[in-house]
């Protein structure tokens, strides 16, 4: 028989990769994801996690509700309801609203614990994430706004997650079980992105093209093909780094291309050297995946060593 501890993970198991999943499509295909999925993932986390905590009692379940509407007002623009002015104020609420939440949470765990009758590890979890994808963002690590709320919501979603698939050492499960899910997906996001600069070399070693060291980080395309493929061109115009940073959209983007490759042909030029835009996004779906399937790559190497 299934319980109801049982049930919720496995929602959320199902939210997190069928999301997941969803949105790295997205962003392969149109180099957009809608700020609606992760309305509707983050929702449907908070409410599963919100079963999932219910029978410790009302502090639990106040806290986490509190924590996890902090994460998912990042995905939600709130502050278009100050109108045009208002972006300093709509700053100020915001650091407000973490000072508060990091408050509770903090005086709540000096008094109570942190326990499922008093403060959940699931609430600590996501609100280290939350501070984790800010501080990112804000250092340029994480590039995309969206790749910090895909960080945010995977962590309401799934705080923390120790029921992997493949076997681990005692040892680490206690380790995996504490570490919030969200680290450990970005991790494993972190470490599967070595496989892109192997499957380059391959593909241009096949078609004896590769050169040392472009050939790990690109690939020669056809100037035809340039206005339909989602890719930096890298030869032969050398004012392209000017032209990446006027790009802000898609569209954008698919008009620098367009006029690059009238460029070219007017040249004569059939054939150039690209990279390929491969969004971080589509790495943490992966990176999501292997945490489901085998918890935290690092982990599982260092424990195989």
């Amino acid at each position: 028989m299934v319980t109801t501890a049982q049930a919720v993970l496995g929602g959320e198991v199902a939210v997190l990769v069928v999301g997941f999943a969803y949105a790295a499509l997205a962003d392969l295909r149109t180099r957009e994801v809608s700020d609606r999925l992760w309305q509707v993932m983050g929702l449907l986390g908070l409410a599963l996690g919100t079963v999932g905590v219910a029978g410790g009692g009302v502090l639990p379940t106040a806290l986490w509700i509190l924590v996890g509407g902090f994460a998912l007002q990042h995905v939600f623009a709130w502050d278009e309801l100050l109108g045009a002015d208002g972006a300093g104020a709509a700053d100020v609420i915001e650091m407000v609203a973490y000072g508060v939440v990091l408050v509770v949470v903090i005086v709540s765990a000096i008094h109570y614990g942190i326990s499922a009758m008093g403060v959940p590890w699931a609430v600590v979890a996501v609100l280290i994430s939350v501070l984790f994808a800010r501080g990112l963002f804000e250092a340029g690590i994480l590039y995309g706004g969206a790749d910090a709320k895909a960080l945010m919501i995977a962590a309401v979603i799934l705080p923390t997650f120790s029921s992997v698939v493949v076997p681990l050492p005692a040892s680490f499960a206690g380790v995996l079980n504490s570490v919030p899910f969200a680290v450990d997906l970005l991790m494993n996001a972190a470490l599967l992105a070595i496989v892109i600069p192997i499957g380059l070399a391959i593909r241009n070693a096949a078609r004896h093209e590769f050169r040392w060291p472009d050939g790990f980080t690109g690939y020669m395309l056809p100037v035809s093909q340039l206005p339909h493929r989602f890719v930096w061109l890298e030869d032969p115009l050398a004012h392209g780094a000017r032209e990446r940073d006027e790009i802000e959209t898609s569209e954008d983007d698919q008009r620098v291309r367009e006029r690059q490759a009238a460029e070219l042909s007017a040249k004569g030029v059939t054939r150039v050297w690209v990279t390929p835009q491969i969004p971080f996004l589509v790495l943490m779906a992966a990176g999501a995946v292997a945490a489901v399937l085998a918890g935290n790559l690092v982990l599982d190497l260092i424990a195989l060593a």
